[in-house]
């Protein structure tokens, strides 16, 4: 009977069984239409659609010419006829947040999440007149306008036009409880460089240290207070044990949101 090759490399067995090759590349991440792929110990390659958002080397390239924070760079990115997006990224040294967090000490974990908050305030300075991606592209994040990833919003200019947009998955909610959180949303302004997915997996440590904050692809000028917001949302108890963390050394401002 014929073996299915591997979907992601099209390799078999029985082809391994006939070469002494031993492939350094692999695939280590996947999600919908997303994959990424080890290539050696220095780089990696970010597979996916070429369909927005995919403003991550242009968020890079800001990032690098107004911070200090810790990112990845991108060697070389291309589009095939068929719209698949490739990116060659240098590989980060260190290990997501997320498989180290379970064995650290309090203490690193405290340095990492204060070391992290030190970074964000950088990102307080970056503002914009208008709530949008950069070269005033739609925003596009499922949790503060659900319910799905990959659909642009905006941009918005005001707090009005904020509201219409997130009120619109709002629709199942009571008139009177809308009322309510309209009155006390705050106000967006100054619309502010956010990463707003500041998951554990997006956080690189090493030794107890904070070395690197990744996935920037749809990071963009989003309200004041979502970079904040966004921390209330756990996946999974780790995530929310980091989430929890960082909150508490984030700016007094923020947290007043």
């Amino acid at each position: 009977m014929a073996e299915t090759p591997c979907s992601a490399c099209t390799w078999t067995p029985e082809r391994q069984s006939h070469c002494s090759y031993n492939s350094h590349v692999s695939i280590f991440y996947s999600a919908s239409n997303r994959g990424a792929w080890s290539l050696g110990s220095k780089f990696i390659l970010k597979e996916r659609s070429s369909a927005p958002p995919n403003f991550e080397r242009a968020n890079l390239q800001f990032l690098s010419s107004k911070t200090t924070i810790p990112i990845l760079q991108t060697v070389q990115e291309w589009t095939e006829d068929d719209g698949t997006y490739f990116q060659i990224m240098n590989r980060m040294k260190g290990q997501p947040l997320s498989e180290a967090w379970p064995t650290m000490s309090q203490t690193d974990k405290e340095r990492v999440a204060s070391q992290t908050a030190e970074y964000l305030k950088q990102l307080r300075e970056l503002h914009s007149d208008r709530m949008e991606s950069l070269g005033g592209q739609p925003l596009y994040d499922a949790f503060l306008f659900p319910p799905k990833y990959g659909v642009g919003h905006g941009p918005f200019s005001s707090d009005d036009e904020l509201w219409a947009e997130m009120s619109k998955s709002l629709t199942h909610v009571q008139e009177e409880v809308r009322v309510k959180l309209r009155e006390r949303l705050p106000t967006a302004a100054p619309y502010t460089f956010t990463h707003g997915d500041l998951t554990d997996v997006n956080i690189m440590v090493e030794d107890g240290h904070l070395v690197g904050i990744i996935d920037w692809e749809a990071a963009g000028y989003f309200p004041a207070w979502w970079e904040f917001a966004a921390l209330s949302i756990g996946l999974g108890r780790v995530d929310v044990e980091w989430k929890q963390t960082l909150r508490r050394y984030m700016p007094s401002a923020d947290r007043e949101f």
